[in-house]
């Protein structure tokens, strides 16, 4: 993806604090001049309810920066900046509201309103302190939140990679035994498996930056491996393939089927003297998608190391497809059947 190619939204681009700000106090200004509806023909009282409006814009932007600076909007709530709102600015706000009335309207000087005045502009300054303590309180809450859903994401980046890389040396492990066990007995076929065995290592290679792949580069590795085994077994071991149409383009985990298939070759043809068939296939229906590897066995066989291998598909199916994803193992008419399903669209 191009980072670069996100842009972002017009909302969060917007400085909110201006906007609500500035709007915070054209609605003081306006309910200011409502309250002296019959004062306000008057020359010079629009004009003295403009400037209270914008001494108090004025006056908590100073507050605002103040407190940003001392990093106290970093707090929960604060008792003190109430007690500043009210004791300090309140007052303040009341004695320059009371100078531009002087100097603009002289004959309004007295004091017989002064206290009413100055609780109406003490409760302005508590209402704005907490609105805007309850504005950064919110603004904290998201980004902790954003905080804790990027750890998540990291944490489950951080154990998938975890999981991915104790696969890639648990397959190489029995990779390598094949070769071992024909090494001296027919050079030409373990040469033929170190070259099945180089193309392996180029998918686990390539695979493990992402974290998945298409259900057909999975078939790839997986036949590659198949050959290894075919070698080994020889006329023990035949494979089935039905893969409907539209399922190759299917994204699963890296090495999931592989893990699957390791499984039916270690308990199914490694447990038989005949040797089985493993059958595997591919379908969707519904919106869900079912891939299923079968080999001839029973699960009372099975040892722990292939419960802690299902295990690690499992959770690695998981973070790629979604709560939705699930991996069973059953046994029915003779049959172990491994079967991965998860919706289409994950």
């Amino acid at each position: 993806m191009n980072v670069q190619a996100i842009k972002t939204p017009l909302l969060a681009r917007l400085n909110w604090y201006w906007i609500l700000h500035v709007l915070g106090w054209s609605m003081v200004t306006a309910f200011v001049m409502l309250a002296n509806g019959p004062y306000i023909t008057r020359p010079g009282a629009v004009t003295i309810c403009l400037l209270d409006g914008l001494t108090g814009l004025l006056m908590t932007d100073f507050w605002h920066r103040f407190i940003k600076a001392r990093r106290w909007n970093t707090r929960t709530i604060d008792w003190r900046q109430l007690a500043v709102a009210f004791l300090l600015l309140g007052p303040l706000q009341t004695a320059s509201a009371t100078l531009i009335a002087s100097i603009l309207i002289p004959e309004s000087r007295g004091g017989g309103w002064l206290p009413m005045l100055l609780l109406f502009w003490s409760g302005v300054m508590v209402a704005w302190q907490v609105s805007y303590m309850a504005a950064t309180a919110l603004r904290r809450a998201n980004r902790f939140e954003s905080e804790a859903l990027r750890l998540d994401v990291l944490a489950k980046e951080a154990e998938l990679k975890a999981l991915q890389s104790q696969v890639n040396p648990h397959f190489f492990f029995n990779s390598l035994n094949s070769v071992r066990a024909l090494i001296f007995e027919n050079p030409q076929s373990a040469a033929q498996m170190i070259d099945q065995l180089a193309t392996l290592m180029r998918f686990t290679l390539a695979s493990s930056y992402a974290d998945t792949v298409t259900l057909k580069e999975e078939l790839e590795a997986v036949h590659s491996y198949l050959a290894i085994e075919k070698i080994r077994f020889e006329e023990r071991l035949s494979v089935s393939l039905a893969i409907e149409g539209g399922m190759e383009t299917v994204t699963i985990p890296p090495m999931s089927v592989q893990t699957l298939v390791e499984n039916a070759v270690k308990y199914g043809v490694e447990q038989s003297s005949a040797g089985t068939e493993i059958r595997i296939s591919a379908s969707h229906a519904n919106g869900r998608a079912s891939i299923e590897v079968a080999n001839r066995g029973a699960l009372a066989t099975l040892g722990n190391s292939t419960r802690v291998g299902l295990s690690n598909a499992r959770k690695r199916l998981l973070h790629a497809k979604g709560g939705e994803a699930g991996l069973e193992l059953v046994e029915s008419d003779g049959w172990v059947r491994a079967t991965l399903t998860f919706p289409v669209s994950a």
